[in-house]
Formats: structure tokens, C-alpha cells, sequence
């Protein structure tokens, strides 16, 4: 299937980094690679890269050369749906989650940092601002989020619904 019909202007007064800067940006190609149905798109803004996941697992970082988008990576899984996809702030590594509540971290140039099951159903993932640590959002009986450092190694838990009396009381 098609991942999409890339048309997409952009036109940014003001980036994040607050210089006056004015560009657009305009392409309209049909990205073709994935079998199923996408689930998943985000956008590496520090290395124009473009990350796309599907119902079977399979992921694919396309990369932008001479005004044409290619595949640049492919993974596939071929085992379990994929639920999340976050770029690290810095645009270095990738964390992906899938439905069956495996997470992979890569870098940017291809390999496989790391791969664990997570206790629960992974919902989203996030890095946090520092990009030191991953917080995955974990759905089932009681809600969490799991914090785990950049390498994988378990920092803490934390229900939601003890995160939410804190906020309320506060």
C-alpha cells in the first residue's frame, strides 16, 4: 500500500530555534514499500528522515536524495503490529514498540542498540527532553509509565493514577 501522497507544504516564519527564517518546502511523491496498513509516521527534523511502521512490523526510514524519496532502512519484523515510533530529540536514535510489547532502539546509521519485552502493553513511547531517558506509556489494569535510561536499563515505574492524585493535590 501506499504510505501516502507526500504533498506537503510547509512554511515556517519563525523556527523552533527563534531566527527569522522563512522557507517552504513543497514535493508530492507516493511512497511505495509497506503491505499493510501504516500506523505510524514521524519525522527526523536534525537528519530529514522520515520513519513509517505498519500492521506487520515491517518499519522503513526513508531518506530524501536529488528531490526523491528512497528507502533507506528496512526492518522487518514480520512478528507483531507496530504501536509507536519517536526519534530522539537530537534526531541520533529510534525507539520503536509493537503491539506485542517488544522495544528496540537503533542509531541513526542502522544497527540495534537495544531490545527488550516490556512488562505490559506498551501504548507510546517518548524521549525525554535530554534524551537520557525513554518513557513508555503502558495500557492494562493499572496504567503506567515505565522510565527506562537510553542504554535500556530500568530507571523507574510510576502508576498513572498516583501521578494524577499528585497533580490534583498539588
Amino acid at each position: 500500500k501506499d504510505v501516502t501522497d507526500l504533498a506537503t507544504t510547509l512554511n515556517n516564519k519563525q523556527n523552533q530555534r527563534g531566527i527569522g527564517a522563512t522557507w517552504n518546502f513543497t514535493m508530492n511523491q507516493t511512497l511505495e514499500g509497506h503491505t499493510s496498513d501504516v500506523r505510524c509516521v514521524i519525522w527526523n527534523d536534525r537528519h530529514n528522515k522520515l520513519a513509517t511502521g505498519d500492521e506487520n512490523g515491517l518499519i522503513i526510514v526513508w531518506t530524501l536524495h536529488n528531490k526523491v524519496w528512497y528507502e533507506e532502512m528496512i526492518n522487518n519484523r514480520n512478528k507483531s503490529s507496530v504501536q509507536d515510533i519517536q526519534w530522539s530529540h537530537d534526531g541520533a536514535r529510534i525507539c520503536i514498540i509493537h503491539k506485542d510489547s517488544v522495544a528496540t532502539v537503533g542509531s541513526i546509521e542502522g544497527s540495534r542498540l537495544w531490545k527488550m519485552e516490556l512488562k505490559g502493553r506498551p501504548r507510546h513511547v517518548q524521549w525525554s527532553p535530554d534524551d537520557e531517558n525513554i518513557v513508555f506509556l503502558m495500557s492494562g489494569p493499572e496504567e503506567s509509565f515505565l522510565v527506562h535510561d537510553k542504554n535500556g536499563n530500568w530507571v523507574k515505574s510510576h502508576p498513572i493514577s498516583s501521578f494524577l492524585q499528585e497533580v490534583h493535590s498539588s
